[in-house]
């Protein structure tokens, strides 16, 4: 049975496997452009699964999960290098989406409401 891990969880585990190497982090902008690549891989993977491009025969067959896999450790590792906790900043950002998009899209509670008037 998998484990289910939280953020802090998958910080650490990650902050524990950099800091067997010596060379520990990398800078921050070698970092970001670590992720913008990965980010790359995954939109090639999306754009071949859904989009109009189409795999070649011999691109080997990379999935979506492990693109979006790559990513989050991308992501994970950085945060860690400029000590930022990540559960802390999706906190906030949550808050700041609900405040700024509660009345952007159509709610589906309030199509129910009108429903059932």
């Amino acid at each position: 049975m998998k484990q289910e891990k939280n953020i802090a969880a998958l910080q650490e585990e990650l902050a524990q496997y950099i800091a067997q190497f010596e060379e520990g982090y990398f800078s921050p902008t070698t970092q970001v452009l670590n992720l913008v690549e990965e980010v790359g891989e995954l939109a090639r993977e999306i754009n071949h699964h859904y989009g109009e491009k189409k795999k070649k025969n011999q691109d080997e067959s990379n999935h979506i999960e492990e693109e979006l896999g790559d990513v989050l450790i991308a992501l994970i590792i950085m945060a860690n290098s400029l000590k930022i906790d990540l559960a802390d900043s999706y906190e906030s950002n949550m808050q700041k989406f609900k405040r700024r998009d509660h009345n952007r899209f159509e709610r589906l509670d309030r199509k129910e409401m009108e429903q059932t008037e």
